[in-house]
């Protein structure tokens, strides 16, 4: 199949006018003018007229099991507040309530152009009640141990199961050990282990809210508190931030993608340079939650002059009002109008891979990559294409994901 458009932004290279992509079997063949491309390759031809053909966007970060909880939670006086308030709609939610919620939000993606999906997966067990998803999802395995301490066996044998439950599905698996306020250094130091034998990626939440860097810099306030009362050991609080409590003991490395990085002080730069971490930090910003939650503002220039690589995230319909990385990227921009929108296109595509291990698989409209393509109306110039899609505001209503249209 070729798809012809006025436009084609690969991501590897400059916009292509009147552009094509030749596309067999899932995998990009060629991308370039109609003229070269059709030149080359015989097939059918689909000329999606004046649109502009880019790359499906990435969302590096999202909790799909809460996509029912859209203005569930009014916006709480303290971040432990709201923990505790989505703890209790959790427990009123049973299996078949969970898999509306994943539905739900795989059709909210796909409205707005995200073909892959890095899912934090609470319930595991859920995949086998499951078709095969609609987009390709990395399903991330949440592992907390706030009171029972995983053994290696375990994680080792749960994590084999997880990686293994559905491997004709698009995307992948990784392990997520939720935050450091409720996963501890061994059950992290266990899924470096993991990563490193299995290959797959890691996540989590760090330095998420000011009350997490209370607890761990301080060792006092609400968070502090609430987690004392539910019997976790506190001895680990008072020593210093939560990102030295992590990156201080060599548990983060280039497999991690590390999401909201909010709280972080001159120490911890101090810390990043120390120990050269730069390049090696994977950070998703999500930025519609965090400015639900009122944290404070997010240092991306001083993170990517540290040398990380940042991708964006949508977080959750339970701080956020919808799952639109377009949205995501307007935001992120009126915070930091120095980014360009071609930047911050780099953000939900080439940047996300790269976290991934998939650079040059995701994220571009290069020869041997998926064909994960989406298109949106177009009547500019290569001068003003990245304002425009950045700008884009409608649903999007042609996308193929793996060469195949998404419904």
């Amino acid at each position: 199949m070729i798809y012809r458009a006025r436009m084609v932004v690969t991501m590897d290279g400059p916009p292509i006018e009147n552009g094509a992509v030749a596309v067999k079997g899932g995998q990009i063949q060629a991308v370039g003018t109609f003229e070269e491309v059709s030149g080359i390759f015989r097939g059918d031809i689909t000329d999606l007229g004046e649109q502009v053909v880019l790359p499906g966007l990435i969302n590096a970060h999202c909790h799909l099991d809460y996509s029912t909880m859209r203005h569930a939670i009014t916006p709480q006086k303290s971040f432990t507040a709201w923990i505790k308030s989505i703890n209790n709609l959790k427990r009123s939610m049973d299996d078949d309530d969970y898999l509306q919620a994943i539905g739900r939000g795989f059709k909210v993606l796909r409205k707005w152009g995200t073909t892959t999906v890095l899912n934090i997966e609470t319930l595991p067990e859920l995949l086998v009640k499951m078709q095969p998803p609609p987009i390709r999802t990395w399903w991330f395995y949440e592992m907390i141990d706030i009171r029972h301490r995983i053994t290696t066996d375990e994680l080792f044998a749960g994590a084999f199961a997880f990686f293994h439950q559905r491997p004709e599905w698009p995307g992948g698996f990784g392990l997520s050990p939720h935050a450091p306020y409720t996963a501890s250094l061994d059950l992290h130091r266990l899924a470096n282990e993991c990563a490193r034998v299995t290959g797959m990626p890691l996540t989590t939440h760090l330095a998420e809210s000011y009350e997490e860097d209370e607890m761990f810099r301080h060792a006092r306030g609400p968070l502090y508190d609430f987690l004392a009362s539910l019997g976790r050991d506190m001895s680990d609080c008072g020593k210093g931030s939560a990102f030295a409590h992590i990156a201080g003991n060599g548990l983060i490395g280039p497999h991690w993608l590390i999401a909201h990085m909010n709280e972080l002080g001159d120490d911890d730069f101090d810390l990043i340079a120390q120990l050269s971490i730069g390049p090696s930090l994977h950070i998703v910003h999500c930025p519609l939650s965090h400015r639900y939650f009122r944290h404070r503002e997010f240092e991306y220039t001083r993170l990517r002059n540290a040398g990380a690589n940042i991708s964006l995230g949508t977080d959750s319909l339970a701080s956020n009002d919808s799952l639109d990385m377009f949205a995501e990227m307007r935001l992120l921009q009126k915070n930091e109008p120095s980014i360009d929108s071609r930047e911050l296109l780099t953000t939900v595509t080439v940047n996300p891979a790269r976290a991934l291990g998939r650079e040059g698989l995701l994220g571009v409209i290069a020869p041997g990559a998926h064909a994960d393509l989406i298109a949106l109306p177009f009547t500019g110039s290569p001068e003003t294409v990245f304002d425009e899609i950045v700008n884009h505001r409608k649903p999007i209503e042609w996308m193929i994901v793996d060469g195949k249209t998404s419904a």
